[in-house]
């Protein structure tokens, strides 16, 4: 097996697990630091947003190393977008697509279907829903927990904080309710 064939295949969960695993200690080791995808939206804000609100005052800097961390993300996402991505088409289970053809939703041939991420959807009361009420409740959920699924379940379980312990339940507990109950409620809308 050569190198672009090993990277181009899903790792599996006993690789995979232990090495998202070892992110916390690899972090306290470095100097107890926060781990989480959220806190790098206040480090910008720091940065780019005048000094004239509280919430933003603080030296950003220290934190710079998570700038870096998610910079990595995208750029390793466009990376593995151009070149390893996997022509065939996702492979949905049969119950799942049956199910999601009752919704209208039948192309799986990107990462999102089709019929519901696109320019026109967006502009209908489905897409404004799901995109932007959606993307505003994600927003402001991860600020009122104080952190994102990542910050919580990662870093602040691993680490025996008992409020990331909650949030985490509150997480999958909401997770399994968008997913079984409101979303389907959306889906058919017309």
């Amino acid at each position: 097996m050569t190198f672009y064939e090993w990277v181009t295949k899903p790792w599996p969960w006993y690789v995979a697990g232990p090495l998202i695993g070892l992110t916390v200690p690899a972090l306290l080791i470095l100097g107890n630091k926060p781990f989480g995808i959220s806190a790098s939206l206040r480090h910008i804000c720091a940065a780019c947003i005048p000094a004239g609100i509280p919430f933003f005052k603080y030296n950003w800097k220290k934190e710079i190393w998570n700038l870096f961390f998610v910079g990595g993300i995208l750029v390793g996402g466009a990376v593995a977008a151009v070149f390893l991505a996997n022509p065939e088409p996702v492979q949905v289970h049969p119950k799942l697509a049956a199910e999601l053809s009752g919704y209208g939703i039948s192309n799986y041939q990107g990462l999102v279907p089709l019929e519901l991420f696109n320019w026109n959807t967006l502009f209908s009361l489905k897409g404004m829903i799901m995109m932007v009420l959606g993307g505003f409740l994600i927003g402001f959920g991860t600020r009122y927990a104080g952190g994102c699924t990542s910050g919580h379940a990662i870093m602040g379980i691993s680490s025996l904080q008992w409020p990331s312990v909650i949030a985490t339940c509150c997480f999958m507990a909401g997770g399994f309710l968008m997913a079984n109950v409101i979303l389907p409620l959306i889906l058919s809308v017309n």
